[in-house]
């Protein structure tokens, strides 16, 4: 399950929310999509939209994009996104999140004896209630707004943390599984942040018979089997370090917690986790139970422990990046090529009531794709007729060459008409 920490501000991986087997491919989760549509956003889409490819396939579910992206006014999925789908990163084996993967997969295998089980191929379109109800996530919690959840209609939605499968999970009868997939987020610009990324939960119910020959309540057992079974994750992956345990908050969990290593001479928070709240398993057939769950962010400890400098590599299909991996090693550490030098470009605007930062990054993804490096806010102000202005700074930058004079330019100037035309600010 996901946790609300500091990287991707919204619910129990430690990238800063939080989830193969022959027995699962009836396991589709992929909805039929409501065709309601709300009034309160009015966006004109069709003016932005990009060609792109028409159809892909998850977890044996085809997906068209007029499924994922409309021409409606409650939809906020950009083309760049949709095309992401499908790409499943974690599930290249050669690649660093999918050896972080089978490396954790190792580490259960062999301390478990194959008992949990994997699933990695789950569509992620799923329902509001998947991806918030079902985990408890209160209504009015800031991650339910269309300013942080890419929605394809009001009651569907990218699912934003893998423990968007937790409660079908548990109603089919899984007791002990790891679930990883790709999830979606609107979000800054950053070498830490990307709209999509990947999450791995895991979750583990005990019956009575389990606590009750321990001597030990339900709750002290399960916090005390989960700290062991993660201690020992931590020790599988960074060899024997310094680990401390801080308490937390997560409406799902009770007890909770976040698990630090110290890496690198600094603490590192690794994931979040803790005893799963008593009404997620009242609600899906498992009344007399306990569990504990756990999630962690794939590409927040892939980048520590492949030293990769910049999330927007993951994607890379350069030679010179995935040769580096090619044999599927965990303890590869990533040697940087020629480093491009960036151009900053500024913009500055009167915001108006409804400008989020959120929706500037979608404006400059959406023209620069991943030749933007970050955004910044470097000033900001408010006149004495209570207009406040912003200045963004705009890092542009290739991975992989040196970008021109014009085509910088070129960039800067759509990304100005969109700004001024789709989030309706006055340029200064």
């Amino acid at each position: 399950m996901m946790m609300i920490s500091s990287m991707h501000t919204t619910l129990f991986v430690g990238t800063s929310l939080f989830r193969h087997t022959n027995s699962l491919r009836t396991l589709k989760f992929c909805l039929p999509f409501s065709s309601s549509a709300a009034s309160s956003l009015s966006i004109d889409k069709k003016k932005w939209r990009q060609s792109v490819f028409s159809a892909l396939e998850v977890g044996g579910v085809k997906i068209t994009r007029q499924d994922v992206v409309r021409d409606d006014p409650t939809n906020n999925v950009p083309d760049n996104i949709f095309s992401k789908l499908g790409m499943q990163l974690h599930r290249r084996n050669q690649h660093p999140l999918g050896i972080l993967k089978n490396a954790i997969y190792e580490y259960f295998d062999t301390n478990y004896s194959n008992k949990f089980n994997k699933l990695d191929d789950l569509c992620p379109i799923v329902s509001l209630k998947q991806n918030f109800d079902d985990v408890l996530v209160p209504e009015d919690h800031v991650s339910r707004s269309y300013n942080d959840t890419y929605y394809i209609d009001p009651q569907t939605v990218l699912r934003c943390h893998t423990s968007a499968h937790q409660a079908e999970l548990l109603r089919s009868g899984y007791t002990h599984f790891l679930v990883t997939g790709d999830v979606y987020r609107r979000d800054s610009i950053d070498s830490t942040h990307y709209p999509v990324f990947h999450q791995m939960e895991g979750f583990r119910v005990f019956v009575p018979e389990e606590w009750e020959a321990s001597g030990m309540d339900a709750t002290s057992f399960s916090a005390a089997d989960l700290k062991k079974c993660l201690e020992g994750l931590a020790r599988h992956l960074f060899g024997d370090v310094e680990m401390r345990w801080v308490d937390t908050y997560f409406p799902f969990t009770n007890p909770s917690f976040e698990l630090e290593i110290y890496f690198k001479e600094k603490w590192l928070e690794v994931l979040g986790c803790g005893v799963t709240e008593q009404e997620i398993l009242n609600r899906n057939g498992q009344p007399n139970n306990v569990a504990w769950a756990f999630g962690l962010g794939l590409e927040r400890l892939a980048m520590v422990l492949f030293d990769i400098p910049d999330i927007r590599l993951f994607w890379s299909n350069d030679e010179r990046f995935t040769s580096q991996f090619s044999k599927g090693q965990l303890g590869v550490k990533f040697k940087p090529y020629s480093k491009y030098p960036p151009c900053y470009k500024d913009i500055s605007f009167w915001i108006n009531e409804s400008f989020t930062e959120n929706n500037l990054c979608e404006v400059v993804r959406g023209v620069a794709g991943d030749l933007v490096e970050e955004v910044q806010l470097i000033d900001n102000f408010t006149n004495k007729k209570g207009m406040t202005s912003h200045c963004y700074r705009i890092a542009y930058r290739s991975m992989e060459r040196s970008l021109t004079d014009d085509e910088i330019n070129d960039l800067q100037w759509k990304v100005r008409e969109l700004v001024q035309n789709k989030l309706e600010v006055v340029i200064r």
